[in-house]
């Protein structure tokens, strides 16, 4: 494998500079090398297309891949999009290859395949098509591309999905293992004793992961190849090998800005340099300036070591012992219909910041969390039509004290007022009543949440309904689970104030509905229905 590559690289650079002759050209793509470097276009982090090059890490892993594979990384590595351009390439030139991917959730499924795998292939150059139609039948073209799958005319297939079982597979890849092992155990289970059992004898199968805490499938498969390379033993073919991607091998991760670097880093790069691990002066101020946003989720995000990867949850999380025993005693999954109970309502109203709404009902005394929605810079008549779309029959809708403020651009009417007026909206009024809550303290309303989390069941769907913030796809359960205290960098410790940031408004919002269900109403009636 290095011999190819180093003559796959003497053609690449060729490529490159345009010094490539057509007779070294027919000859440069035979290797696959070449192919993954020259071929194929992608959208970058911007949205712009650019011919791909895979980084550093992927160079490594494409030569030292062993047969089932453990990526364990830092963030944004790229590696499943080189996973899904690797298969893109198998797949057109090995007939009959059947590859698949699994993604933690519905819109990460569609957006990997439509994003990566689609454009890939959509994108490649006529001129490369012209020569493959002259030294080959041409490259194969797609007789079927719905539903997140690729059949090919050359009986080679690509899919991206949430799960699969039956069929066989030449190559399994499954991104972002440990969310789905930390969030959906039952999902990572069927994934374990279905879709592994769909790859063929030789085929690969790779995992690819940022750390979710200590335990699951994706912590025990890292644990067992990592104290297997500790004694020197080489996996056989049906065990995993572990790769791990460390954030300072990645050139990006370096500012030249000069960043104060606390007394606490300090001694904390000290430690990694008795490690071995020498760091560049540029690459510790972007490492002191990320951790300022991070805190101690830094580890988890951008570990140094695959221990510290796996050391940390999200430290300063408000709500990690209640959300551990939800995960524990499985209170995530799919929920039985209750169409004769009333779906009620709790809202962090935002003019600036975003607007967000919890939806659950009351069942014996149990709270079930069957919805959730957020949006920004949206008036309420936006949220009357979301509330009007769903097919529930509503109780009650708490919101904030600051209800009473004015909705922007409304003549001075106050937001309250505004919706207890209504809207017209396909022709008939809809209006929503408000119940103002009382103006407790942010510390007795997460306290609230904390006794209130007890007694709540989330419904699977949550997770799958998913809000893009900072590139990332997220669910209102993300947002509780990293709801958390805000970091003090200079004094090393963790402020008695929550932090703002992505996951505040849907934690302010329900934290609403523990304030009305704790403090306020305890037990709902099911009068007053608003039909939508």
């Amino acid at each position: 494998m290095p011999q190819k590559i180093e003559q796959a690289d003497k053609f690449i650079d060729g490529f490159y500079d345009k010094s490539l002759s057509s007779c070294d050209l027919v000859k440069a793509l035979s290797f696959k090398w070449f192919r993954l470097n020259t071929l194929y276009f992608i959208k970058d982090k911007e949205g712009k297309k650019v011919r791909f090059r895979p980084n550093q890490a992927q160079k490594n892993f494409f030569i030292n891949e062993h047969k089932n594979d453990l990526i364990l990384k830092a963030r944004q590595l790229g590696f499943t999009t080189f996973k899904m351009i690797n298969d893109l390439d198998e797949a057109l030139f090995t007939p009959n290859y059947a590859a698949g991917c699994i993604a933690h959730n519905d819109k990460s499924a569609k957006s990997i395949f439509r994003n990566k795998i689609k454009f890939a292939y959509e994108n490649i150059s006529d001129s490369f098509i012209l020569i493959f139609n002259e030294i080959s039948s041409g490259l194969p073209k797609p007789i079927n591309d719905r539903d997140g799958t690729y059949i090919f005319d050359n009986g080679s297939e690509l899919s991206v999905s949430t799960g699969f079982r039956g069929g066989t597979l030449q190559s399994l890849h499954v991104s972002e293992f440990g969310k789905i092992c930390k969030s959906r155990p039952d999902v990572a289970e069927e994934i374990v004793t279905g879709a592994f059992q769909a790859v063929s004898k030789d085929g690969t199968k790779t995992i690819e992961s940022t750390a979710e805490g200590k335990e699951g499938y994706f912590f025990r498969y890292c644990d067992e190849a990592a104290k297997r390379e500790k004694a020197g033993r080489k996996p056989i073919s049906l065990e995993f090998k572990l790769h791990f991607y460390p954030w300072f091998n990645d050139p990006s991760y370096s500012i030249d800005e000069n960043v104060i670097i606390p007394d606490r880093l300090i001694t904390y790069f000290d430690k990694l340099t008795g490690s071995s691990i020498n760091l560049s002066d540029q690459q510790k101020y972007w490492y002191t300036a990320k951790e300022k946003d991070l805190g101690q989720k830094m580890q988890q995000e951008y570990p140094s070591t695959p221990e510290e990867a796996f050391s940390n949850s999200v430290k300063g999380a408000y709500y990690a012992q209640q959300f551990t025993k939800i995960y524990k005693e499985g209170r995530i999954g799919k929920m039985p219909k209750n169409e004769h109970l009333p779906v009620h309502t709790a809202w962090d109203l935002g003019v600036g910041d975003s607007t967000a709404i919890w939806f659950y009902q009351k069942v014996n005394t149990k709270y079930h969390i069957i919805d959730f929605y957020q949006n920004s810079g949206e008036g309420l008549q936006h949220y009357a039509k979301i509330l009007k779309t769903k097919p529930y029959s509503y109780g009650k809708h708490y919101a904030p004290h600051d209800i009473d403020n004015r909705e922007f651009g409304s003549d001075a009417q106050s937001r309250y007022d505004l919706a207890k007026k209504g809207w017209l909206i396909d022709g008939k009024k809809y209006r929503i009543s408000f119940d103002r809550l009382p103006r407790l303290s942010v510390e007795d309303g997460i306290e609230a949440v904390r006794t209130i989390l007890n007694d709540c069941v989330f419904s699977d769907t949550i997770q799958q309904n998913t809000i893009l913030i900072n590139n990332e796809n997220v669910s209102g359960i993300d947002c509780l689970e990293n709801y958390r205290k805000k970091w003090n960098a200079r004094a090393g410790c963790y402020r008695d104030k929550p932090l703002h940031d992505w996951a505040s408004d849907a934690a302010d919002a329900f934290r609403y509905f523990a304030v009305a269900e704790t403090k306020v109403n305890r037990y709902i009636g099911q009068s007053n229905l608003i039909r939508f």
